[in-house]
């Protein structure tokens, strides 16, 4: 892996930390919202709720980021599996067109030497 590589890689990394910051933060004003207008509740109880909120948020965008995932490494195998199957049929076309030609040559020479 050279140094422009690292770089890239680096910057994409320094990119997903700042989406996933930007989203926890978004996550955990949206709770302190919820609890400041709860009546009655502790300061403990308005922090756990926001903990609670944040964690799940987190938890919800890891499952639906893993189910995407599986998603498009399923797609990527069915890609690889139906080129793969062409491949292997176009393969199977070009050695019955070279033998259909090769056939047509020799009958076409042997007809010729008559």
């Amino acid at each position: 892996m050279d140094a422009k590589d690292e770089v890239m890689r680096g910057l994409t990394d320094l990119e997903d930390y700042l989406y996933w910051d930007a989203y926890r933060r978004a996550a955990q004003d949206r709770a302190a919202d919820f609890a400041a207008r709860v009546p009655g509740l502790s300061e403990g109880q308005r922090a756990d709720i926001e903990w609670w909120y944040v964690e799940e948020q987190i938890r919800a965008s890891r499952t639906i980021a893993d189910h995407v995932t599986d998603q498009i490494a399923m797609v990527e195998a069915r890609h690889t599996e139906r080129y793969t199957r062409l491949r292997r049929k176009a393969c199977v076309a070009l050695t019955l067109l070279a033998g259909v030609v090769l056939i047509l040559c020799v009958s076409l020479v042997l007809a010729t030497m008559d």
